[in-house]
């Protein structure tokens, strides 16, 4: 199928793009070795052996300045290497979902089950990362971002596939394209933004403790106030879409399909619980000041709640769910 071959080429370019950017994480995070100070023979007595200290100072400075210039160029090289192996995959990645759908009969939209969620979801990541690039240097989450793309992507194609084909009646209806629109949008920016705090987090704590060495992978990150600022306009961006997906659209479209807007569904509950949660971190942001540690960490809390929706409640308490069709 023109879809599998696609999200599989997809994996393999997401796959070098985690190389390259691995590559250019373990350059970056070596810091430049100091310049060797050179004395300089003062006296005018020794005029012949102070001119030759002084040549031999000048190319010791040379030097220095052509190596950390090299390095610097690798840094570069290997980053431009990694976001443009990630454009690539995406465009496959995206071609892949659109195949998917073109491949059943009907056709149709394609997150009928966790397999194809999990696709668009993965692609949105993707999509969001790349846009976020053309305006704020994010460039070193490049690693986070793809290793996160390869290692879902896997488990999506050995463990959740399922070949293309109808869905049950319930889904037959233009809010599964709304409802799961909304909800693939939202978890993209949720998850993208859980990265950005993640990264803070991290940074943070080495600042705390003065391990930041000039010159090495946590100085080349975004300002703390940068990560935590993109994080929570991420955020900001996916809790209203969220808001209309969870407890707007899904909602109407229960009342369409089952007759009753609110059944405590298990993933009912929880995408609930995380609207919440994350509902708790944008209010504690505009009210009481929470910003910084605090808000990282509210927002990696929501982000639990909303795997554990994902993954946790099909898996685990999805057999009285009336989202079990989502297997």
């Amino acid at each position: 199928m023109i879809s599998d071959r696609a999200v599989m080429f997809a994996g393999i370019v997401y796959a070098l793009a985690f190389v390259a950017h691995i590559v250019e994480w373990a350059i970056g995070r070596t810091p430049a070795e100091p310049q060797a100070k050179v004395p300089v023979a003062a006296s005018t007595g020794a005029a012949e052996a102070g001119a030759s200290t002084t040549a031999d100072a000048v190319i010791a400075d040379d030097n220095g300045e052509g190596a950390g210039s090299d390095r610097e160029l690798r840094v570069e090289t290997y980053g431009r290497i990694g976001v443009a192996m990630t454009l690539i995959a995406a465009v496959l990645h995206g071609m892949g979902l659109l195949a998917r759908g073109l491949a059943t009969d009907p056709i149709r939209v394609p997150w009928g089950n966790m397999y194809e969620f999990t696709l668009a979801g993965t692609f949105g990541v993707a999509v969001i990362y790349l846009v976020l690039l053309r305006r704020y240097d994010l460039r070193w989450l490049g690693m986070v971002v793809t290793g996160f793309l390869v290692t879902v992507l896997m488990l999506d194609v050995t463990v959740l596939y399922k070949d293309a084909g109808p869905v049950m009646p319930a889904l037959h209806s233009y809010w599964l394209v709304i409802h799961v629109l909304a909800a693939v949008v939202a978890t993209g920016c949720f998850i993208v933004g859980g990265m950005l705090s993640a990264m803070y987090l991290v940074k943070e704590r080495a600042a705390r403790r003065e391990r930041i060495p000039a010159g090495g992978f946590l100085d080349r990150l975004p300002d703390l106030g940068v990560l935590d600022r993109v994080s929570y306009r991420l955020h900001a961006i996916g809790f209203p879409i969220w808001t209309f997906a969870a407890l707007i659209a899904g909602p109407i479209w229960a009342k369409a399909a089952w007759g009753s807007y609110w059944s405590w569904d298990p993933k009912e509950v929880w995408a609930f619980i995380t609207w919440v949660v994350y509902a708790a971190y944008l209010h504690a942001r505009a009210t009481a000041g929470y910003k910084g540690r605090i808000a990282a960490i509210i927002a990696l809390i929501g982000l639990a709640t909303l795997l554990f929706n994902f993954v946790g409640i099909n898996f685990f308490f999805g057999g009285g769910s009336q989202h079990s069709y989502a297997k």
